[in-house]
């Protein structure tokens, strides 16, 4: 283990970020007292120091990233808003679907840059692959956008070791970004993959509690280190590879406020064996 103390990373090599980002899917873009909230709440995490925020076209059809702007323009200096394209309703009447389509990606991308408010998007992930469209043509556009100087770096999320690798002879892959936790460790190639070529994995949906005797031990774990089981979750993700970079949600203060906290739990060698068998478990 001991990637614990390491409390930053590098997105490309380059570009450094606190190993604990934060994930604003969850923060409404409604009108009113909610989005007053979620303005408060990204705010609250730049000045808890978070330096990386993750959005998407696909939240709100780009509200979410709207919200961001209005909380956080002009950027501090040192945060990067990476943001994802792909999804699109484009399918039935009010519902998404993956297009990967180079004139939707294209078009994706000229828009989040306005709703951003920036000139370039440091960190672009393809939201999904599409199946219907060849993986050259959506990532060939990408890559285009890059060339262009419209992005700086250019990220996968969920995709299996073999996309990756397929997606390596196109563009150089900054970022992963793949549902990963304590208790669903499907990906664990896919991290095996991004740890040996200097890639960073992102995991989203960073706790999940699964099975009664799972929970219990967690608990256990927590209780002993005087933290909370969500921090010690968190606090077993920032262990367990040096190139993790947790990307926690929330819409409330107080529960950002605990997911940032999670940083300052340094968990024994012992207790990080015990959380490692839960990944044998059924989740």
């Amino acid at each position: 283990m001991g990637a614990a103390d390491r409390t930053t990373f590098r997105i490309g090599g380059d570009l450094e970020v606190g190993r604990l980002g934060f994930g604003a899917m969850h923060l409404p873009a409604g009108p009113g007292a909610d989005r007053q909230q979620s303005v408060a709440v990204a705010r609250r995490a730049v000045e808890l120091g978070v330096t990386l925020i993750d959005t998407a076209y696909m939240y709100g059809g780009g509200e979410n990233e709207k919200v961001l702007r209005e909380a956080l323009h002009p950027y501090p200096e040192g945060l990067l808003i990476t943001t994802k394209v792909g999804v699109a309703l484009t399918g039935a009447p009010g519902e998404w679907e993956l297009d990967g389509r180079p004139q939707v990606l294209r078009e994706q991308v000229e828009r989040a840059l306005t709703r951003l408010g920036v000139e370039r998007i440091e960190l672009l992930q393809l939201h999904r692959i599409d199946p219907k469209t060849p993986l050259e043509d959506q990532l060939g556009t990408l890559r285009e956008l890059q060339d262009e100087g419209k992005v700086g770096r250019l990220g996968l999320s969920e995709v299996s070791v073999e996309e990756l690798r397929a997606a390596q002879q196109i563009i150089d892959v900054a970022s992963v970004q793949n549902r990963y936790n304590l208790l669903d460790r499907e990906h664990e190639p896919v991290l095996a993959a991004c740890e040996r070529d200097g890639i960073a994995f992102l995991p989203w949906r960073t706790v999940a509690w699964g099975n009664a005797g799972a929970r219990q031990e967690v608990a256990a774990v927590a209780a002993e280190s005087g933290a909370t089981p969500t921090q010690v979750a968190l606090a077993w993700l920032l262990a367990r590879s040096p190139v993790m970079v947790p990307i926690p949600g929330t819409a409330k203060i107080a529960h950002l406020e605990e997911n940032v906290a999670a940083q300052d739990v340094r968990l024994t060698a012992e207790q990080l064996g015990r959380l490692d068998g839960l990944g044998a478990l059924p989740a």
